[in-house]
């Protein structure tokens, strides 16, 4: 099993240790990304990846080694420390630099069949919401199976996590571990993700984007085809 991590920090803490727990326990080869360090360019709103095509973003070179790896891996795990109540900023940017892919756009089909993971961790409060952030986008990718985890620290380091929380988390990830490895192979859309793929694709029958028009032609997807079979 191919798992991709992409981390909303560079610093190794809390959200990353429970990231990278849950990766070792489901086993497989691992990809790891750190943001800002591995890409950190904000979207300028230039509209270039809805209008003209992806690889006219002039960040495209950038961001094209996490794209690849995202398409790859089996399941996708997105990590961040709670920032205000949200993801990071590092995050939210990458995140805003796909929003090509979302159902509405030009969702990769390959999305379809795989597992998607966001966990956050916070002293207090704002996991919910955090992890919202991410799952959106996982969503709007395609990724049929979700899993979120937040985890409430209380503390400002993995080092300073109580042994009675500790427990829970590796509890927790033996679980979760367990449940993505049980999936594999075997996740398919929910009446909600066809739900908003069948109005996308309504949407593009009569679209005002030529681009993602002839995208889902090509496809075949506005008629008959759909991206989770075959």
């Amino acid at each position: 099993m191919k798992i991709l991590i992409i981390n909303g920090q560079n610093h190794l803490g809390s959200t990353y240790h429970i990231g990278k727990e849950l990766a070792d326990k489901i086993g497989g080869e691992t990809k790891e990304f750190f943001l800002p360090r591995d890409f950190g360019e904000f979207c300028l709103g230039c509209t270039n990846c809805f209008v003209k095509g992806e690889e006219n973003c002039l960040h495209y070179e950038k961001l094209k080694p996490i794209v690849e790896a995202l398409d790859e891996a089996d399941v996708v795990i997105l990590t961040s420390p709670v920032y205000v109540m949200h993801t990071t900023g590092a995050m939210k940017a990458f995140l805003d630099h796909l929003g090509y892919r979302w159902m509405v756009h030009r969702p990769e089909e390959k999305m379809f069949r795989k597992q998607g993971v966001c966990i956050s961790t916070a002293a207090g409060a704002g996991m919910k919401s955090t992890n919202k952030d991410m799952a959106d986008s996982l969503f709007n990718w395609g990724i049929p199976k979700i899993y979120k985890y937040g985890m409430a620290v209380a503390a400002t380091s993995w080092n300073e996590i109580s042994e009675k929380k500790l427990a829970k988390i590796h509890k927790d990830m033996d679980r979760l571990a367990e449940d993505i490895k049980s999936n594999h192979g075997k996740v398919k859309p929910g009446i909600k993700l066809k739900g908003w793929f069948m109005l996308c694709r309504m949407i593009q029958k009569n679209g005002y984007n030529p681009k993602d028009m002839d995208y889902w032609k090509q496809k075949g997807w506005t008629e008959g085809n759909r991206p989770w079979k075959g």
